[in-house]
C-alpha cells in the first residue's frame, strides 16, 4: 500500500508539473495596404443529390457539417465561412441554434452566398426555371435572415452562360459571381494575360448596366496545392509547431504557403487573391480545418512576407472594388466546357432526355397552376404548389436536370417532381372548378364541378375517362402580395417587327381586382430594385476612357395613372403588387 502511495503521489506531481503549450493564435489580421493579401475562403460544396440522394447526403454529410459549424465559429470570432443552401437544416434546429447562427450571420462569421435552393446547372435547365428556384431561395434568406445575398457562387456547374452573368448576376443584385469550370485552354490563356478575372457583360441589349465582376479560379475550387487539406482523412501535412514533439515544420509550413500565394499572384491582378479552403462535403469536423487555418494565418503573418486572413467572397470582392483596377470586358457564354484535351463535357446537354422533358414539362404546368391559385386565392393548407416548386427547384441542380446523377437519385428526383404534380393536379382541378362556378368576383366555396386531367400522350388510356365523374407565371405571397413578372422574349435586332419595346396594361390582368401599389423588385424579389441600384458596384473596364455609346435600353418607370408597364427586348422585369380590400 505504502509503495503504491509513493508511486501516485508521484505521477500526480509529474503530472501537473508539465508546461503548457498552449499556444494563442492570432487570427485577428485583416487587409495591409501594400501587401499580398491571401484571403482564406473557408467553403464546402454540398451537392443536393449526385452519387447519393439529397436525403442520404444529408443524413450522412451535410448535417455533420452544420452541426460542427456553429461551435467551431463561436470558437474565435474572427474565424469565417460561406455556405450556400442550408434551409433543410435551419428548420430542423432549435430557436436557441437558430439564433446563435443569426448572430454569427449578422456579424459576418458566416455568409449565405448564391441563396437558391440549389446551385442550378447552366445549360439544360430554361432560364425562367433559373429564375424561379432562385427566388425561392432569396426570398426564404429574406424572411429568414432580413438580408440579400451580394455573391454568385456557381462553383461545380460544367461551363457558364451569359443568362447567369447578367439575369442571376447582376439583375438579382449580385456585386459579383465566381466559378472554378471554364475550358483548359481559355484558362491557360487568361493566367497569361491575367484575365481570370473579368468584368462580364453578358447582355447585348442592357450592355453597362447589367455587368458584372466575375472570378474564375486558377484551379478549381479547392486549395490551392495538394498540401492544404485538412479533413480528418487527408494526408497533407499539419502545421505542427511544438518544438518538444518530432517534425517540427513551422518554417516549411510557412514557405510552402508563401510560396503558392506568390505563384497565384503572379497570374492574379491587384495585391489579393482567394483561397478556396475547402471542397465536396468538407467540414464535416470542421475544427480539423479552423486549427490548421489559425496556425498558417498566425506564423504567416509573423513571417510577414504575406498577409493571410479569415475572409468571403464578400469582403474579396470589396477589397478588389477598393484598388480601383481596370478590368477586361467579357461578353458571351464560358462554353463548351472541356476539363482536357478530346474531353469536353458536352453529352450532357442531351443526356437522360426523358427527365429533362418531365422537368420541362412539370415546370410550364407549374406555371399555369400557379396562375389558377392566384384566381381561386392561395390557400397555406392543400392543395398548393409548395411541394412542385420544392421538386423542380432541387431538379434545376447541375447534378440532376443536367442528368449527372446516379440512376437512384435520378428515381428520387423523379418521385418528387411526381409527387408535386399530384397535388399540383388538385389544385388545378379545383381552381377550375371555382372559376367555372363563379361569377365576377365572387369568393369560391365549395365547387360542385369537376375537373379531371389526362396526363398521358396515349389518349386512349385516361382514367378519369373509366369512372363515374358524378361520384368520383403571377402568384400570391404569404402575405396576400401578388409577385409579377414579365419578359420580353426578343433579343435587340433579332426581328424586325418583334424587337420594339412592348407595354403591359395592369388593369388588363387583373379585371376583377383593384390594385393599391406595385413596387418593382429585383429579379429574385427579395429587394426593391430602387435599393438595389443604389448598392450596385459600378466597375471600371480597360478600354472605357471613351463615354460609352447610349445603346442600354430599359422600360421606363410604371405610370400610376394608368398603371402600364414598358418592356425593352429582351428584358425582364419583377412587381409585387397590393390591392385594394374587396
Amino acid at each position: 500500500m505504502a509503495t503504491f502511495l509513493v508511486f501516485f503521489l508521484l505521477f500526480f506531481t509529474s503530472f501537473f508539473c508539465v508546461e503548457s503549450k498552449y499556444i494563442a493564435y492570432n487570427t485577428t489580421q485583416s487587409i495591409v495596404p501594400g501587401k499580398l493579401n491571401v484571403h482564406l475562403v473557408p467553403h464546402t460544396h454540398d451537392d443536393v443529390g449526385w452519387l447519393k440522394t439529397i436525403d442520404q447526403y444529408y443524413g450522412a454529410c451535410v448535417q455533420n457539417v452544420l452541426d460542427s459549424l456553429v461551435p467551431a465559429l463561436l470558437a474565435d470570432k474572427n474565424r469565417k465561412f460561406i455556405y450556400a443552401f442550408f434551409q433543410r437544416w435551419w428548420r430542423d434546429q432549435s430557436e436557441t441554434i437558430q439564433d446563435i447562427v443569426k448572430k454569427l450571420i449578422s456579424s459576418g462569421q458566416l455568409e449565405l452566398i448564391n441563396g437558391g435552393m440549389c446551385m442550378h446547372d447552366e445549360a439544360a435547365p430554361h432560364y425562367i426555371d433559373m429564375i424561379d428556384q432562385t427566388t425561392l431561395g432569396h426570398r426564404f434568406i429574406k424572411q429568414e435572415f432580413d438580408l440579400t445575398p451580394r455573391i454568385g457562387w456557381q462553383i461545380d456547374p460544367f461551363g457558364h452562360s451569359a443568362v447567369q452573368a447578367y439575369l442571376l448576376g447582376a439583375e438579382v443584385g449580385f456585386d459579383s459571381i465566381f466559378f472554378a469550370r471554364i475550358d483548359y485552354q481559355d484558362r491557360e490563356k487568361r493566367k497569361n494575360e491575367k484575365s481570370l478575372e473579368v468584368v462580364w457583360q453578358g447582355s447585348k441589349t442592357l450592355g453597362s448596366s447589367a455587368q458584372i465582376f466575375a472570378g474564375a479560379f486558377p484551379a478549381n475550387y479547392e486549395p490551392p496545392s495538394d498540401n492544404f487539406y485538412y479533413e480528418v482523412n487527408d494526408a497533407s501535412p499539419i502545421v505542427q509547431d511544438d518544438i518538444s514533439l518530432f517534425d517540427y515544420n513551422v518554417q516549411e509550413r510557412v514557405n510552402d504557403f508563401v510560396a503558392a500565394a506568390v505563384s497565384q499572384a503572379n497570374i492574379t491582378r491587384t495585391n489579393h487573391i482567394m483561397w478556396t479552403m475547402g471542397t465536396d462535403f468538407n467540414y464535416q469536423y470542421a475544427n480539423s480545418w479552423f486549427k490548421q487555418m489559425d496556425k498558417l494565418i498566425h506564423y504567416v503573418n509573423m513571417d510577414g512576407r504575406v498577409n493571410a486572413l479569415y475572409s468571403t467572397p464578400s469582403i474579396y470582392t470589396d477589397a478588389k472594388y477598393a484598388t480601383n483596377e481596370s478590368w477586361p470586358i467579357k461578353t458571351g457564354d464560358f462554353f463548351p466546357y472541356a476539363d482536357r484535351a478530346n474531353s469536353y463535357w458536352t453529352g450532357y446537354f442531351t443526356s437522360r432526355p426523358a427527365f429533362k422533358r418531365y422537368v420541362r414539362m412539370l415546370s410550364g404546368y407549374y406555371l399555369a397552376a400557379r396562375q389558377l391559385e392566384f384566381f381561386k386565392g392561395r390557400s397555406n393548407s392543400r392543395p398548393n404548389t409548395d411541394a412542385l416548386a420544392d421538386a423542380l427547384a432541387i431538379a434545376q441542380h447541375h447534378d440532376a436536370v443536367s442528368g449527372t446523377e446516379k440512376q437512384h437519385v435520378a428515381n428520387d428526383y423523379a418521385k418528387r417532381l411526381s409527387m408535386g404534380y399530384v397535388e399540383a393536379e388538385e389544385l388545378v382541378a379545383s381552381s377550375l372548378a371555382c372559376l367555372a362556378e363563379s361569377t365576377e368576383n365572387r369568393s369560391c366555396g365549395k365547387p360542385v364541378t369537376k375537373f379531371e386531367q389526362c396526363p398521358l400522350l396515349n389518349i386512349s388510356y385516361c382514367p378519369p375517362t373509366e369512372v363515374d365523374l358524378s361520384t368520383g407565371k403571377s402568384f400570391e405571397l404569404e402575405d396576400g402580395k401578388v409577385l409579377l413578372r414579365l419578359a420580353h422574349l426578343y433579343e435587340m435586332g433579332e426581328d424586325k417587327d418583334l424587337s420594339v419595346m412592348a407595354s403591359v396594361e395592369l388593369k388588363r390582368l387583373f379585371p376583377y381586382k383593384k390594385i393599391s401599389k406595385v413596387t418593382e423588385m429585383s429579379l429574385s424579389a427579395n429587394q426593391e430594385r430602387a435599393e438595389m441600384e443604389k448598392k450596385r458596384l459600378v466597375w471600371k473596364v480597360e478600354g472605357s476612357t471613351k463615354e460609352e455609346p447610349k445603346v442600354v435600353v430599359r422600360g421606363g418607370p410604371l405610370d400610376p395613372t394608368k398603371l402600364v408597364l414598358e418592356l425593352a427586348p429582351m428584358e425582364i422585369r419583377t412587381f409585387t403588387i397590393d390591392f385594394y380590400d374587396n
